[in-house]
Order: C-alpha cells, then sequence, then structure tokens
C-alpha cells in the first residue's frame, strides 16, 4: 500500500515514521508525491466542481498545505490571492518550486507556521484543507476551528471532504484499525511523539464542533466520487460558513 514507484523506500518510510510529524515531512516532502498519502486528483477536482457555484472568491488558504495539491483548484477559485500554510519547510519548498507564477491567476504565497497557531486574522474568504485532520488529537480540534474562524471575513467559508467510515469488519476498516493502534503503541513508546490518527475524526463530532466554533454548518454529497452499498455518498464535502 505504501511502497509506489518514485516513492519513499522502506527504510526511508521507517525513518520517518520515527521523526516528528515537522521532521517526518521534511524528510517524505521529496518523494511524497509519489505517494498514496497525497490526495487524488479525483477529490480535488469534486471539490473544486462543488465549489465552483459560489466562486469567485477573493482569497483562498489551503490549511497544512503540504506540497501544494490544492494549489491549482485555489488558483481557479480565488481571483486575488492564494496561500498555502504548513509546518514543514521541505513541504513548502517542494509546493514553491511545483507551482510557480502563473499569468492569468494569482501567484501563490508560502507560509511556514504551526495552523493551531495560525497568523492570519479575517483575511479569507475560502479555507480548504485535504487530508490533514489526523495529525490533531480531538482535544486540539476546539482551538484549530476556532483558528480558522478568526482567519476567515464574515460569510467566508472553511471546506474539506470527509470520506465515509469503512464498513464494520471489511478489510478497510481492519486495516484503519490496525494502522492507528501501532501509532498508539508507537506514540506510548517513543518520543518525539508522531501523531496521525485515521478514526478520531467523526463526522458527528467533527460537525458539532464546528457549529461551537461559531460556523453555520452544511454537508454536500460529492456524486463524483460514488455510493457506498447502502447508498450513502463515499466521500462528503463539510461547508462551514461563518455567519456575516
Amino acid at each position: 500500500m505504501f511502497l509506489t514507484p518514485g516513492g519513499p523506500t522502506l527504510r526511508e518510510l521507517a525513518v520517518q515514521a520515527l521523526s516528528s510529524v515537522e521532521r517526518g515531512y521534511d524528510l517524505l516532502a521529496p518523494a511524497f508525491d509519489a505517494t498514496p498519502f497525497r490526495t487524488p486528483d479525483a477529490v480535488l477536482d469534486a471539490v473544486a466542481d462543488a465549489l465552483r457555484p459560489l466562486a469567485p472568491f477573493r482569497a483562498g488558504l489551503d490549511l497544512c498545505c503540504g506540497t501544494g495539491a490544492a494549489t491549482g483548484l485555489l488558483r481557479q477559485l480565488c481571483g486575488e490571492r492564494v496561500t498555502g500554510v504548513d509546518l514543514s519547510a521541505g513541504m513548502l519548498a517542494r509546493a514553491r518550486a511545483a507551482h510557480p507564477p502563473r499569468a492569468g491567476a494569482p501567484d501563490p504565497e508560502w507560509v511556514r507556521a504551526d495552523v493551531r497557531e495560525l497568523p492570519f486574522r479575517t483575511e479569507f474568504d475560502l479555507v480548504v484543507s485535504f487530508g490533514a485532520f489526523g495529525h490533531f488529537l480531538p482535544a486540539e480540534r476546539p482551538g484549530l476551528f476556532a483558528r480558522v474562524h478568526g482567519a476567515l471575513r464574515p460569510g467566508g467559508l472553511f471546506a474539506f471532504p470527509v470520506v465515509a467510515p469503512p464498513e464494520v469488519g471489511s478489510s478497510a476498516y481492519w486495516t484503519l484499525w490496525g494502522f492507528d493502534t501501532a501509532m498508539r503503541v508507537r506514540n506510548a513508546l517513543w518520543r518525539p511523539r508522531f501523531v496521525m490518527y485515521y478514526r478520531t475524526f467523526r463526522l458527528p463530532d467533527v460537525t458539532a464542533e464546528l457549529r461551537r466554533a461559531g460556523f453555520a454548518v452544511e454537508l454536500a454529497a460529492l456524486p463524483a466520487l460514488g455510493v457506498r452499498e447502502d447508498g450513502a455518498p463515499r466521500c462528503r464535502l463539510v461547508m462551514a460558513r461563518r455567519p456575516v
């Protein structure tokens, strides 16, 4: 699952796994886009399609931007400013190299910061994030959501996709259960910690936390990403708006 052509070797993944989150991503950055951890284009396209009727936005922020997978999406939707923020200098360097200035679209700006201390205030009309929330413990999410709320202008939108949980007993269910268990054991025995859990980001908890942070929350199905056997969407877009 994790070894792909052009991606990191097993040894490199092991070194990363024993590092901090910041150092681990600095090490992984050169090969990150060749790993399964990079957000698939199908997800980015589905989110862009869902947000396009609400565009144009003036300024957009990619929270935990990594190598800049969502930069193209924001450049389509935002007319004046596109910003990526991430803790890893290595990932930001890759993003900067991959997304140079381009005629007809905002030039991306890259900010190295811990998003739990997000250094923006009422500056953005759209904030997006992809695949990053497993790096935050449940107790940290209310503070993170409050920071995002503060970074948005009144009427601004915080949007991110959430994949439906796998069916209990399925191979995907046991894979995620096993990964989270291994990470808990690793963090109990080793320092620095590497926080990455797949089963702690539950949609009912998250929507309740967003509402407590002051957002009005809606959910939209992303039909291009398919449906489960029970007819439920495989992926939903959370759209949390800061009231005017």
